[in-house]
């Protein structure tokens, strides 16, 4: 038998690890910036067009790199992170594998410039699919500046699964956030289509969350601090009272790299028990140290996810460190249990020295058994104000005889109410179904998903009939938001408008309203706008038209009955009646049954068993 198995080209094994560590436009950005930070950089610009497809470009002011070094870099597995196998297991750097400028040179043309302080000249290398077709020297800056044009050039079916731009640069946007919010003290510029997007400068931690999600969040952040032996936690929670419906801004930092860990984020949820409604979920900024020998970053191509060596005892810690924050600024009630309560002062009594002594004024000429005297003439006038009630004037023209009254027979009829005489044709259980009597047997609705079904599909003949209607606002309605979801409101904002919403202006803050459209209430809108914007993130549509549907969806959920909601009879009929004038009347727009039917030989048969 012949020998099979054979090892791959280099070109190939290049487009395999790619696979892994660039998955789209965000996770070169990523890996370079990352790359930046380790060369000591203090300032760093990315540089993105057509969403990352055409150009990436990260300019740094770090150590730069000698011509062997900048050659070296693209390598597969050279790296100047780690040197034996020990140094996996005591990581202070972002990158460590020396895989991705391998991987990206292989799927993209990639342009390095780059020079050292101590050197006069720097290196200009330009490599597509590993292969060098370019390298000289070049007066250059210090730093370095990596340009990644066309990415996927040689792998069209990954250039195919791209989404669109807006999704695209949503997760370049994510993976800059993420970076800028670990390194405060590196100044960060975002250019999108040669024009400036997002300055940070160098600031504190609190600074840089409130440069990059908006002022409005200042007020929102209680922070959080605690050093033990195993962990140093820092950083910032929001207050209960501005939590959210869906999962908002919620960052873990590990030893300054960004990581998703639901072990953790459990703990987070479980320190503020009891504290927010059901469904809702706070912000969080968590910042934790610990020993790097304690952690196992190579367990994901990414390095989003690590192990840790005492998950459970990071828990515990982590929770009683929220849970104490929290009580510490009167977010939350604590019991002290060394605190003596007889000891407490009035707060108006703090300043004061004695107890003023209370004044009472006192008659001593009272005498309660002495009758009130009344004086003749109020007598007699209160008596003639009583006999002229009595009394009616000879001018009157109508006298109260001769008022014509029209009454109406009392009968058993006038008691009765509506509802007692018309026979009812639907009925509620439990406040979440609607149950009716047809022909074949009885059908059972769901309240919440045929509202669902009903709203989508008005809302869909509005937007493409062009046959939407607004209520003007009497005051313009003013909801904040964080700059990453007043971008995606201003990406959105053609289609909102085809609803009915009017906008007054889009600023870096909030969302001033003039008009929204008609049967839709104010205290709604801004869970609204936050569910929207969610689902948007989450479903990633490729088409515009998807996106449309997204959002249509989206706000259909926001604005349909709640189950648990009481409707009356004339209200249930409503939605009977609008369900089954429905297209798709059987499925809400996330697909699930609105309703079943049971005939009325599927109910005997439970009678005759």
């Amino acid at each position: 038998m012949p020998d099979i198995i054979h090892l791959l080209p280099d070109n190939v094994a290049n487009q395999i690890a790619a696979g892994e560590v660039v998955q789209r436009p965000a996770s070169v950005v990523k890996e370079l910036l990352e790359n930046a930070i380790d060369a000591g950089a203090t300032e760093i610009k990315l540089l993105i067009k057509d969403a990352g497809k055409t150009l990436i470009q990260v300019i740094d002011n770090g150590h730069g790199m000698s011509a062997t070094d900048a050659r070296l870099s693209f390598e597969r597995h050279a790296t100047s992170k780690i040197k034996s196998a020990e140094d996996l297991f005591d990581l202070t750097t972002k990158g460590f594998r020396g895989e991705a400028l391998a991987s990206i040179a292989a799927v993209a043309h990639v342009e390095l410039k780059t020079k050292p302080e101590n050197q006069e000249l720097g290196t200009h290398i330009k490599i597509a699919g590993n292969e060098i077709s370019y390298q000289e020297f070049i007066a250059t800056p210090k730093g370095s500046s990596i340009a990644v044009k066309n990415l996927f050039f040689n792998i069209p079916a990954r250039r195919n699964f791209l989404k669109s731009n807006s999704v695209e640069l949503r997760h370049i946007l994510d993976e800059f956030h993420r970076v800028s919010l670990t390194h405060p003290s590196i100044a960060f510029t975002y250019y999108n289509n040669d024009s400036e997007s997002l300055r940070l400068e160098p600031s504190n931690l609190r600074q840089r969350i409130v440069s990059v999600f908006g002022k409005k969040i200042n007020e929102k952040l209680v922070p959080i601090q605690e050093q033990t032996d195993i962990i140093n936690i820092s950083g910032f929670v929001s207050k209960p009272e501005f939590s959210k419906k869906k999962r908002g801004e919620q960052f873990f930092f590990v030893n300054n790299r960004f990581i998703k860990n639901g072990y953790l984020h459990h703990a987070v949820m479980n320190a503020f028990d009891e504290l927010l409604a059901p469904g809702y979920y706070p912000s969080y900024f968590l910042y934790l140290e610990v020993p790097p020998h304690t952690i196992d970053i190579n367990i994901h191509p990414t390095k989003t996810e690590i192990k840790f060596d005492n998950e459970q005892a990071l828990y515990a810690i982590l929770r009683s460190t929220i849970k104490h924050g929290l009580g510490q600024y009167n977010v939350a009630p604590i019991l002290d249990f060394n605190k003596d309560a007889n000891l407490d002062i009035p707060y108006h009594y703090k300043d004061k020295t004695t107890a003023e002594t209370p004044k009472i004024n006192v008659d001593p000429q009272f005498n309660p058994f002495k009758a009130p005297q009344i004086s003749p003439n109020t007598s007699k006038n209160q008596k003639a104000s009583w006999e002229a009630l009595y009394n009616q004037s000879d001018s009157d023209s109508s006298p109260l005889s001769q008022i014509e009254v029209e009454a109406e027979e009392v009968n058993q009829s006038l008691f009765d109410t509506q509802e007692d005489t018309v026979q009812a044709k639907t009925y509620q259980v439990r406040r979440k179904y609607i149950v009716s009597v047809i022909k074949s047997g009885v059908v059972f609705i769901n309240q919440n998903l045929a509202h669902q079904r009903i709203l989508y599909e008005d809302l869909l003949t509005k937007m493409t009939l062009d046959n939407s209607s607004s209520q003007q606002l009497l005051f313009p309605l003013n909801l904040p938001f964080s700059r990453p979801e007043l971008a995606l409101c201003e990406e959105i904002q053609e289609e909102l408008e085809s609803l009915g919403f009017q906008f007054g202006s889009i600023s870096e803050e909030s969302i001033v309203l003039t008009g929204i459209p008609v049967n839709m209430k104010q205290g709604d809108l801004k869970q609204m706008f936050e569910e929207l914007f969610e689902s948007i993130k989450n479903q990633v549509p490729e088409t515009n038209f998807s996106q449309l549907d997204t959002m249509v969806k989206s706000i259909a959920k926001s604005f349909a009955i709640k189950n648990g909601t009481k409707l009356n009879p004339a209200e249930q009929e409503e939605i009977v009646e609008g369900l089954f004038s429905c297209k798709e009347p059987s499925y809400s727009p996330f697909g699930k049954k609105t309703f079943f039917t049971l005939s009325f030989d599927e109910i005997q048969l439970k009678f005759d068993h």
